[in-house]
């Protein structure tokens, strides 16, 4: 019983001490923000949108990449800050970020679960397939009418947000272009995606190749799993699919979003086409 109550209290840990918190010395970058009323979610969501320097000064269509944990007193702040220094340096190429707000961080980013245990995090969880939808349908078009955008995405996130970024992987894989998650929750519901990874592989669109890096830390509870789906993908050996698997057993679960964001952005974003 012991080790029970342990290991519920390290899942809390994992889904709501993460550093989706923005750092005191996290300087707040120039950005716009705009609030969109969702007709799928049922309430408004706030969403920062961060642009390159030379953004207004040419006409250029640029590439978006989103994240959830996407509110200033969160992650925008850091990412924000580390795209721009990759751009000026020329590591990446110039894209556009769009930070989702949380609202009910852990209804949002948790598919369904069967497990007890993990309906205890919060009031509601498993509302990931609205959540998705809210991005894919009322989110998507918003950002392109208010930006010059490319049909080219990609998504960013870590610990519940990471899950996130993977169950998207696997349910709808067109969604997105390039998938970034460090230390990704997979432990939920009994780690079905990690179950269900081989098969829903299988399904994985040969029309146009997916790109993904995934980390995992020395957390206990999750770098097994990681480290299966990264096995898995070997296995599988998709000629569709371009993947990298940083194993960090120096990371802490709240460390390894930002010791390893600058070489997750160069590797996926500097081949991007």
């Amino acid at each position: 019983m012991k080790f029970i109550n342990n290991l519920l209290l390290l899942i809390i840990f994992t889904l709501t001490n993460c550093t989706n918190v923005a750092q005191p010395d996290d300087p707040i970058p120039s950005h716009e923000t705009f609030t969109i009323q969702s007709k799928l979610l049922e309430e408004q969501r706030t969403i920062n949108v961060w642009t390159p320097a030379d953004y207004k000064s040419n006409l250029d269509s640029l590439p978006v990449m989103y994240m959830a944990d996407g509110g200033i007193k969160e992650d925008f702040p850091h990412i924000a800050n580390t795209l721009d220094s990759l751009i000026s340096v020329h590591k990446i190429k110039p894209l556009i970020l769009v930070g989702i707000e949380n609202t009910e961080r852990r209804r949002d980013l948790t598919g369904f679960t069967e497990v007890e245990k993990d309906k205890e995090i919060a009031p509601v969880v498993g509302g990931s397939e609205k959540f998705r939808g809210f991005i894919h349908n009322e989110l998507f078009p918003e950002v392109n009418k208010r930006y010059r955008t490319k049909n080219e995405r990609s998504i960013i996130g870590e610990s519940a947000s990471g899950l996130f970024v993977m169950e998207t992987f696997f349910l709808t894989p067109d969604m997105f272009d390039y998938y970034i998650a460090f230390d990704p929750s997979l432990w939920w519901n009994n780690h079905y995606l990690v179950r269900t990874a081989k098969e829903h592989l299988t399904h994985l669109p040969n029309t146009h190749q997916k790109r993904i890096w995934f980390a995992c830390s020395n957390t206990e509870e999750i770098s097994p799993y990681t480290k299966e789906i990264a096995n898995i993908f070997k296995t599988a050996n998709l000629p569709n699919l371009t993947w990298n698997f940083s194993d960090e057993p120096n990371e802490k679960h709240s460390t390894i979003f930002r010791a390893t964001k600058v070489k997750a952005l160069v590797w996926t974003l500097s081949k991007a086409d």
